[in-house]
């Protein structure tokens, strides 16, 4: 687990949790205060958005398979990129929506990789749904459907993340006004020193 020195590899954070709880609001938040950390920061999309086979309540197993595996597709492919990760979603959660339309079962035997997966993840940061569901055109707004997610989440988390790689915030907390420092510095370090504190160290040593 990265605390406090410099990772020698690119870090991976993901935004995890049921639908419409600020998860896509708190990527992009803490991207920029990764960016502001003097690191660069490559942000992975909410796949389920983009499925051709069909989301929410109505979706088939085959419909979460193409989730899943375009999760990781995405992750593998923006890697490398850049010295952070931040993705809107981790195979955890879409796992949970898996599991909740093939009642519990596996008919793909996606749970072996899904498992090995999670430990690719240096944090998740799960966020607890205490505000309301508000319509965008694309998600459900059927509290059953989310609260039933949420159960799902809260026998899967614990089974599947490492405490120490694992950290809850509420989605309330999630505003303009967040403080992402400690997260930030918790995934990678504090900040680097910007161009013009490096010179101005630089004349002050050379004057001493």
């Amino acid at each position: 687990m990265r605390l406090v020195s410099e990772p020698t590899t690119p870090a991976k954070i993901a935004f995890i949790g049921s639908h419409s709880v600020r998860k896509t609001n708190a990527v992009h938040s803490f991207a920029g205060a990764v960016g502001r950390s003097g690191r660069s920061v490559e942000v992975g999309r909410e796949v389920v958005r983009f499925n051709p086979l069909g989301m929410n309540e109505g979706a088939t197993p085959e419909a979460q398979l193409w989730v899943l595996t375009e999760q990781i597709q995405q992750e593998l492919e923006l890697r490398n990129r850049a010295e952070v990760l931040v993705t809107d979603r981790a195979v955890i959660d879409n796992f949970a929506y898996f599991l909740r339309v093939t009642g519990g079962d596996d008919p793909f035997g996606v749970e072996p990789l899904v498992r090995r997966w999670c430990d690719t993840y240096d944090l998740m940061v799960r966020l607890m749904p205490d505000i309301g569901l508000v319509p965008d055109g694309v998600r459900s707004t059927n509290d059953a459907f989310r609260d039933e997610i949420e159960r799902i989440l809260d026998e899967i988390v614990p089974a599947y993340v490492r405490p120490d790689r694992l950290m809850t915030l509420l989605a309330s907390e999630v505003t303009e006004d967040y403080d992402w420092a400690a997260l930030v510095e918790r995934l990678v370090g504090p900040p680097r020193p910007t161009v013009r504190s490096r010179l101005r160290f630089v004349r002050l040593k050379r004057g001493s």
